[in-house]
């Protein structure tokens, strides 16, 4: 059993609280992400269930066995779990074949072929050095190495961060796969939402040394907690609003809400691709006009300036489909908003995500 459990740990490094009482369940054979911006705490409880950091409270248990709690601090190398750091941290002056075997009892070369092939890497990379491979094709030996000591867990800590978006994109998708076939337990600590979302099975978002929300990736985007993890999450379109029962009024006309919306004034959210822009003649129902038509490949971001004073919004449209600037169009929403009371924030019509750090 590979079932990680972490209970109410916490976590000073001099007068900063980097973690308050954290919990988190993490099943067996599953992936999870915990995702949050630079220096909110998710690297810092990677480190903890690793065995490199010691909490000051609270609990770390892996299987049936407490790795860290009250009188029990069981050392890394005895925990059984694997480590990807950010930039691999192969030896230069060895081998791929030589790194993945490591501190490791007598290998044959067929094991460590095993090993790459596993990897997604030809068994020939076996002879060559750490700098005559690609960031991503590192990243993987990095991962084949920790593999080979068939860990029950395995953590990563932002692997990915340092290659370009291409090659990150297929090198995520390669350990995911690799994890997955193997049926590890595995925890990825990540500032991209975007990765965290498509890595994992369930998302933890971190904010301050605490979860805002824990859930499935379709839980945690689609029915954000707050605000705050709504803007982390992906870029939303906000609007004032007067929710009764299952509807809203807002500058969209009524829009349906979920159903544990409160009734009364409310911000409602949206994500841009939830609305779609149809083009209508100038005396048609329309709800505004566009004012920009941004290019960007495959999609267009529309610039829409809306009747009745309402602040401008952004949406997406497939570039081929896009109506084109001055163009009076009807703003049809897909499925149904968020709804937040308006006391608990002060928000502009349109929250973008915070900086990436």
């Amino acid at each position: 059993m590979s079932h990680v459990v972490i209970t109410a740990v916490s976590k000073t490094f001099g007068d900063t609280r980097v973690l308050d009482e954290i919990s988190l369940d993490v099943p067996d054979h599953s992936a999870t992400a915990v995702v949050g911006s630079s220096g909110c705490g998710k690297t810092t409880l990677l480190r903890i269930v690793a065995g490199f950091e010691s909490p000051d409270a609270g609990r770390v248990s892996i299987g049936s066995n407490t790795v860290v709690g009250e009188h029990i601090s069981i050392p890394p190398q005895r925990r059984n779990v694997g480590y990807v750091a950010q930039d691999g941290a192969l030896f230069p002056h060895l081998t791929v074949g030589q790194n993945i075997a490591y501190g490791l009892p007598r290998r044959s070369r067929q094991q460590v072929r095993t090993l790459l092939d596993t990897v997604a890497l030809d068994p020939s990379y076996a002879d060559r050095r750490p700098q005559q491979l690609s960031g991503g094709q590192q990243q993987r030996v990095a991962l084949a190495r920790a593999l080979a000591r068939k860990p029950s867990v395995m953590l990563l800590d932002e692997p990915f961060n340092a290659l370009d978006a291409g090659l990150r994109a297929a090198t995520r998708k390669a350990v995911a796969d690799t994890l997955r076939a193997a049926g590890m337990t595995s925890i990825l600590v990540t500032h991209d939402q975007e990765e965290a979302l498509s890595f994992a099975e369930q998302v933890a978002v971190m904010r301050a040394g605490r979860f805002t929300q824990i859930g499935t990736p379709q839980q945690v985007y689609g029915e954000p907690r707050d605000l705050f993890t709504a803007g982390f999450l992906g870029e939303c379109v906000l609007f004032d609003a007067v929710v009764t029962a299952d509807t809203a009024s807002c500058a969209l006309g009524e829009v349906p809400v979920q159903h544990h919306a409160p009734t009364g004034p409310a911000t409602l959210m949206l994500r841009p691709e939830q609305l779609v822009a149809h083009s209508v003649p100038d005396d048609e129902q329309a709800t505004g006009r566009i004012r920009t038509a941004e290019f960007r490949g495959a999609d267009v971001v529309l610039t829409i300036d809306m009747d009745g004073g309402a602040t401008a919004v952004r949406v997406r449209r497939p570039s081929a489909a896009a109506p084109p600037p001055g163009q009076r169009v009807h703003l049809e929403v897909l499925g149904s908003a968020v709804a937040y009371p308006t006391s608990n924030s002060t928000h502009p019509t349109r929250w973008s995500p915070p900086p990436r750090g």
